[in-house]
């Protein structure tokens, strides 16, 4: 099978022309700091964003570090810029040193005059980025395999699990789980080794659900939207693509990510994941896609790397992988700039004109506003959005604007499927 997707930029230059999500949130962090982006490639001991590519897709040697004393304070460090006037550290003055607000232990100064200046927006949003500041570090247990927490079995169907408290109510309190994490060597080690005192067993216990959180809402919002299509797994086998998906979902997957599909539908006829997108990193999921149908009860995934409709000609039109069931995409930022958009495009083209049943997710309800405005101009037949009760409960810092409210993953989603009736597109003529 022939693998094609946008060849590699030959040099640090970030734009808002690529297909790339992540060449463009180096784009996005210059626009707001100008010069962050190089710091933190320079903290990552990369020259530009080609080596970080090839490191993210395992063509190079990935990032490495002394010890984890100089991992944490590297990651901390590409945070560190005043967050009243942008200046980076190495353009404060003689004599300026950059102070971390001692409340949220997140956000720098370069003079007291900054902070006080700043803090009318920044008292907003203090307490939430403490919590992105722990989580930050929280996060790392997800590299060392202690996140995700396993998790029980359903003693509800999936039609009655509709939110997130309705899921906990089934897992007889997570305090065991929570409390095997906290007293292991990872977490040991990491607080050791962290920039910052170590939180109280509080904050750390719900630090951990709101990680754990950000990976079941993936999986729970694909049941989700399984159920909203009308798809019966138990009738007969499924097969649901990710289309854009990225180093986020890839860097570090295992097989067993998407096992809580069998708890929500237990005895199911076999489930597939194919996880497509030109950030796809490899790993143990880098495999075939299924020709036929997969094991009964298993949730089977692979992953293929290019863009979704290049993915559609040169594997699925030459029937070397089953048509989907479903189309799911997290965050596709296709609202973000015109380079993703277009990449994008013959994408959102081809789930209309094959009437594929289709649920987008998107960090904001502005996000999603200016979502469906793009879907609607395609004529795309709109069944549904609105907040997913699936939330990712992890705040997430715009990281070169941290004054800016915090987002969530998978907060709004928008179902789509074919296109817009004839009447429908009618009644939206001009005299309307």
């Amino acid at each position: 099978m022939a693998s094609h997707f946008p060849a590699l930029e030959q040099s640090y230059a970030p734009g808002t022309d690529s297909v790339f999500s992540d060449q463009s949130g180096f784009y996005s962090l210059d626009s707001n700091v100008p010069g962050l982006s190089k710091v933190i490639l320079n903290k990552l001991n990369m020259k530009d964003y080609s080596e970080y590519r090839s490191a993210v897709e395992g063509k190079t040697r990935g990032i490495s570090f002394r010890n984890y004393k100089e991992m944490f304070q590297k990651m901390e460090e590409t945070f560190k810029f005043c967050t009243g006037c942008n200046k980076l550290p190495e353009h404060l003055a003689e004599g300026e040193i950059l102070k971390r607000c001692v409340k949220c232990l997140n956000v720098y100064y370069c003079t007291k005059d900054c902070q006080k200046k700043d803090w009318p927006q920044h008292k907003k949003v203090c307490k939430t980025l403490r919590l992105v500041a722990i989580d930050r570090l929280s996060e790392w247990l997800m590299f060392t395999g202690d996140l995700p927490f396993p998790t029980e079995k359903w003693s509800k169907s999936a039609a009655e699990v509709k939110t997130w408290d309705d899921w906990l109510a089934m897992q007889g309190g997570l305090s065991s789980r929570v409390d095997a994490i906290l007293s292991g060597a990872n977490t040991a080690t990491l607080w050791k080794n962290a920039s910052r005192p170590r939180p109280d067993e509080a904050d750390l216990r719900q630090s951990l659900w709101r990680i754990q959180s950000e990976f079941l809402s993936r999986v729970l919002t694909v049941g989700m939207a399984i159920k909203y299509f009308g798809l019966d797994p138990y009738a007969k086998p499924i097969t649901i693509h990710l289309a854009g998906a990225s180093h986020s979902e890839t860097m570090g997957a295992r097989l067993t990510d998407y096992d809580e599909l069998n708890h929500m539908f237990p005895g199911h006829q076999g489930i597939e994941i194919v996880m497509v997108g030109p950030e796809v990193v490899d790993g143990p999921i880098m495999r075939p896609p299924l020709r036929a149908f997969g094991p009964r009860q298993r949730v089977y995934i692979s992953a293929y790397k290019a863009l979704y409709h290049q993915f559609w000609e040169d594997v699925v039109e030459k029937e070397e992988a089953v048509r989907p069931d479903l189309v799911v995409g997290f965050h596709p930022g296709f609202h973000a700039n015109q380079g993703l958009l277009q990449g994008w495009l013959p994408t959102l083209l081809l789930l209309r004109d094959y009437s594929i049943p289709s649920l987008f997710t998107m960090y904001s309800e502005l996000e999603l506003k200016y979502s469906l405005q793009i879907l609607l101009e395609l004529e795309m037949h709109i069944r549904d959005n609105g907040s997913n009760p699936f939330t990712s409960q992890k705040p997430e810092q715009v990281q070169a604007c941290p004054n800016k409210p915090p987002v969530y993953c998978n907060s709004h989603y928008i179902c789509f499927h074919g296109l817009l009736p004839r009447e429908d597109l009618e009644d939206q003529g001009p005299d309307n």
